[in-house]
């Protein structure tokens, strides 16, 4: 196991942390939980680094990333919304955004292709910005700032959406011919 899948396996571990600390009754429960989202958010940042830096791509990591992913973006907006701190709209939309990737995903991935799409700049954005929006509500930034920080990040979410979209379809008429 080398660095940049330490640091993977690490934002795995960090889930439960997170929801414990959320859900707990300490006095500044948002902002420690949020410490831990922010601590979690820099680990993501550097896994990506140093597996390309170094050249530690692995299988293993191309596997856990993504899981690591969807792990932390579900369990904040199941969190955020059971607190009401987020609109319910708002998890059924990203929810269903992630689940179409991870359904995509499998698809390419058994339909013979072994292929992973991998995040590009629209998912990257997409991601940053709704770890801004979340931050800005553990920080409790003003409500119109975080509203528009909210809508954004649906935006990016279906530009990033979208993109995918465009890249399934190609790499699935590439398979037909």
């Amino acid at each position: 196991m080398n660095l940049a899948n330490i640091l993977t396996m690490t934002r795995i571990f960090l889930v439960p942390i997170y929801l414990f600390v959320f859900y707990s009754s300490f006095e500044n429960r948002l902002l420690y939980s949020g410490i831990v989202l922010i601590f979690s958010g820099i680990t993501d940042m550097l896994d990506g680094y140093v597996a390309r830096k170094y050249n530690m791509v692995t299988k293993l990591g191309t596997i856990l990333d993504p899981i690591a992913d969807k792990l932390t973006t579900f369990s904040i907006l199941i969190s955020f919304t059971s607190q009401k701190l987020i609109p319910l709209w708002l998890l059924i939309l990203l929810s269903l955004k992630e689940l179409s990737l991870l359904i995509g995903g499998g698809i390419l991935y058994y339909s013979g292709n072994k292929k992973v799409i991998p995040a590009d700049r629209f998912g990257k954005n997409a991601a940053f910005s709704f770890y801004v929006a979340i931050i800005s509500i553990i920080f409790k930034l003003p409500e119109v700032f975080v509203t528009v920080l909210l809508y954004l990040t649906v935006i990016l979410h279906l530009i990033a959406f979208f993109n995918y979209f465009l890249i399934f379809n190609s790499i699935m008429k590439d398979k037909e011919i």
